[in-house]
């Protein structure tokens, strides 16, 4: 590693720790993310190749944050991996803070929000057609380039390859604010409608610049989830009392989307309404809501 300068550690990530550091030679500024996987006898063990051929693979889309390199190092006898990833400054959190807080604080400019829903559909349809599920999508694991204005995918560390049949898949995996209803049922099956509904969650946050369901444990999440959506039966979602978790909810009517966010005209209520579609099969896929009226107004050719 004696290639880069260690500036600071920015974070924790799925991989472990992530430092910001400046390529000596070209002075370029990477991401740095050391990962807990040590190397056994053998070298690289095959799961973590597999993983980091596919970053390599989901990578080459601009809208997915870019491995540069893989570099591994001996320390103290034990041998570790570490990811060198393109570095920018900021994630979509901390840009949507930025209108929140000082002495005026206003909404996200909506062109700002439609091209950020485009990209992050564009990053987000790479990785499904290319058979991988992110299931962590939220707005810290979105990395913005200001200057550009590019949002980007980062923090893949969780997404398996899916093939169908789907495999089970263990359920604690994502952020609860951005959790699909089904995963917090205690469905094993799922497909990319769990990354949609993130989709779904984080296009609504970027337009009220709150969580639309902020809940502090998976029941008071799904309560949050059913008192806006209504509470969910075998007429709007089949399957839905034969799933693991589900039990005797209060009773809610759905609530008027188009109230609740105001900032939003009838293009967006309507994409909105279609990522949080309670049937997982029903969901809009980001293929589909790339060509959605919404984005009718957006100059696409920039990319």
């Amino acid at each position: 590693m004696e290639k880069y300068d260690k500036l600071e550690k920015v974070g924790e990530g799925t991989y472990g720790k992530v430092y910001k550091a400046r390529d000596k030679v070209t002075g370029q500024l990477v991401a740095l993310k050391k990962t807990r996987l040590e190397m056994d006898e053998e070298g690289i063990p095959p799961t973590t190749l597999r993983e980091i051929s596919l970053l390599q693979m989901l990578s080459q889309s601009i809208y997915v944050v870019r491995l540069l390199r893989v570099e591994h190092v001996e320390k103290n006898g034990k041998r570790l991996l570490y990811l060198v990833f393109e570095y920018l400054d900021t994630d979509l959190k901390k840009y949507i803070d930025t209108y929140k807080r000082g002495p005026n604080p206003r909404p996200l400019p909506s062109r700002v929000t439609q091209s950020f829903l485009y990209q992050l559909c564009k990053g987000v349809d790479h990785c499904h057609s290319h058979g991988v599920l992110h299931r962590d999508l939220k707005p810290q694991n979105l990395l913005v380039d200001k200057d550009k204005g590019i949002l980007k995918v980062a923090d893949l560390g969780l997404g398996r390859a899916f093939t169908i049949p789907l495999k089970s898949y263990t359920h604690e995996i994502v952020t609860l604010w951005y959790r699909a209803p089904e995963v917090l049922l205690g469905a094993t099956h799922y497909s990319i409608g769990v990354d949609m509904w993130s989709v779904g969650c984080i296009f609504a946050e970027m337009a009220r610049r709150q969580p639309l369901f902020a809940g502090d444990s998976e029941l008071q999440q799904l309560l949050h989830i059913f008192r806006f959506l209504g509470t969910p039966n075998e007429d709007t979602w089949p399957g839905v009392s034969s799933l693991r978790d589900w039990h005797d909810y209060p009773q809610w009517k759905p609530q008027s989307i188009a109230l609740a966010l105001p900032m939003l005209e009838s293009d967006g209520i309507d994409l909105l309404s279609k990522m949080l579609e309670y049937n997982p099969s029903n969901r809009i896929s980001a293929k589909d809501a790339m060509e959605h009226p919404y984005f009718d107004s957006l100059d696409k050719s920039q990319f």
